[in-house]
């Protein structure tokens, strides 16, 4: 099954800590600076390597640092369908997740759902949160 594995410029750390937060579930974390010394992957710094969060329906989502001194663009042009069976759930979610962050479509009833709205976090994650038609 595929999961998304999102990509931070050194705010891996404190996204994940913020959706395990919102979502729940237990995250791990692996720093750079963690990979044993004989390996080519080890790198003194404090960005993540990788992590995991186990979220409680089963899922993951996945994420890291980009290595020190690698460009990138997190999230630039993905977004994360994230599904609830509640409305009151979906606008509770959206509604952390835009802490801090910018609206893109506000939360509410539509044609194909009644409940959904669109945010970029204030990480640079674009979500998509949906209640089940």
């Amino acid at each position: 099954m595929p999961y998304p594995y999102l990509h931070f410029q050194g705010h891996c750390a404190d996204a994940m800590a913020f959706y395990a937060d919102v979502f729940g579930g237990e995250l791990t974390i692996m720093k750079w600076s963690d990979a044993p010394a004989d390996t080519p992957q080890k790198i003194e710094s404090d960005r993540v390597m990788h992590s995991h969060l186990a979220l409680p329906d089963g899922t993951r989502l996945m994420a890291g640092d980009f290595p020190p001194g690698f460009e990138g663009d997190p999230q630039k042009a993905v977004s994360i369908s994230h599904v609830v069976s509640d409305a009151g759930e979906g606008r509770a979610l959206f509604d952390r997740l835009a802490e801090g962050g910018d609206v893109i479509e506000p939360f509410g009833d539509t044609f194909f759902s009644p409940g959904f709205g669109m945010v970029r976090d204030r990480y640079g994650t674009h979500w998509m949160i949906m209640t089940e038609a």
